[in-house]
């Protein structure tokens, strides 16, 4: 659990560097598709073949064969689920920040993918611990819009203070400034940079917002805080539905296997809940080359195929979340899938990284502050419930 817990919480901030240094998301989410379904090949070769193979607990091969089609739906299910939320996420970074994005997103998964956990895994952890942690996860995700709406309003006056101006909004101003530096609408037609003389910009000054806006590929200052909201709540609704697929594909709740037909082991589960990933994942974002949203340029197979600058991070990041969620599938098998979301801990990792690597919330006013201190604090009372509940799962 502590091994996918650092997996998990480390990925993301992988994911919102290269976005902020300027790289397309549909060609570092392509990238990271490819390394996060090779974690699953790598698992499934490894662990799933380990120990003996038998007919209650056969091996991922045997697997392979038998006709246990319901099960691989639900994993398959649980695969489209997860993509959905990723996709979702990687836009919400920009949207309304690392710290947040994660804190709201565990927050819902929890709220709704733990309750459903609890029933599936047939009660086996203490509701009476669990469910008061599960109301705490609901205050930390709405302690999390707070503080986006107030770090929101924060930015708009840093950038209306910036200006000179009287008759413009801070939003115009920064599209008249965007405006200036006539970027090209396609990737394949940017022309590289010419060099300037770097000055050191403090973190957290207007200076810094617009020059970050500049370099990052997902231009937000100026949008609705309601679109950013959106965002995060929709991947927090994805990512709460794919651990309950992933239960009932391990262990059919549901009764939908024929009479001796084995339970999907967790190796073999894994396997095609990462071959759904990878194939929708690989779709939507080869569409998005084509048709991109939030206003990221258009690129190409050509453009992508050519474009190395951060793929190595981006292969990184895939195969880490990869083995993370093996790691979280494996735990929740043995102690139950409700108590396993207490990996959901990973914003605390991200948080880390969102303020010392990201300069998030820097020269914020005392408002968001105390929110932030609020959210972050109910986070870590609602895990440390949520672990309390743990039970471990009675044998099949």
């Amino acid at each position: 659990m502590a091994a996918a817990l650092v997996l998990l919480g480390t990925w993301p901030v992988v994911l919102a560097v290269l976005e902020r240094r300027g790289r397309l998301p549909q060609h570092t989410y392509l990238d990271y598709s490819i390394s996060n379904f090779l974690a699953a090949v790598l698992v499934a070769f490894t662990f799933g073949q380990i120990g003996g193979d038998t007919p209650e607990t056969p091996n991922f091969l045997t697997q392979l064969t038998q006709d246990n089609w319901p099960s691989i739906m639900f994993a398959i299910a649980g695969g489209v689920f997860i993509t959905l939320g990723t996709l979702a996420t990687q836009y919400g970074w920009a949207y309304v920040g690392l710290t947040v994005t994660e804190v709201m997103a565990s927050s819902l998964k929890v709220v709704i993918g733990t309750t459903l956990n609890y029933f599936l895994d047939g009660r086996i952890n203490k509701a009476e611990v669990l469910f008061p942690g599960v109301g705490c996860f609901l205050i930390a995700a709405c302690l999390g819009s707070l503080v986006h709406s107030s770090n929101a309003a924060d930015n708009q006056e840093k950038l209306s203070n910036s200006r000179n101006f009287t008759g413009n909004t801070a939003k115009e101003e920064l599209t008249r400034h965007l405006l200036e530096e006539e970027e090209p609408k396609d990737f394949e037609e940017a022309k590289p940079d010419v060099p300037k003389a770097e000055q050191k910009i403090e973190a957290g000054t207007a200076d810094f917002l617009i020059h970050l806006e500049d370099k990052r590929s997902i231009k937000v200052l100026g949008s609705n805080t309601l679109v950013g909201l959106g965002i995060v709540t929709f991947a927090g609704v994805c990512y709460s539905l794919f651990a309950p697929a992933f239960n009932l594909a391990t262990n059919d709740q549901w009764h939908t296997l024929r009479d001796g037909v084995p339970h999907l082991v967790v190796y073999t589960a894994f396997f095609y809940f990462s071959l759904s990933s990878f194939v929708v994942g690989l779709a939507l974002n080869a569409w998005f080359l084509y048709r991109p949203m939030a206003g990221v340029p258009r690129s190409s197979l050509r453009a992508y195929i050519s474009d190395w600058e951060g793929r190595e991070l981006a292969l990184l990041a895939g195969m880490v979340s990869g083995l993370g969620n093996a790691f979280t599938f494996m735990a929740g098998q043995a102690a139950g899938y409700a108590a396993a979301d207490s990996v959901q801990a990973l914003p605390l990792v991200s948080t880390f990284w969102g303020v010392v690597l990201f300069g998030e919330y820097r020269r914020s006013s005392r408002r968001t502050y105390t929110l932030l201190a609020s959210m972050l604090f109910m986070f870590v009372v609602a895990m440390a419930v949520l672990m309390a509940s743990s039970a471990h799962r009675k044998p099949l």
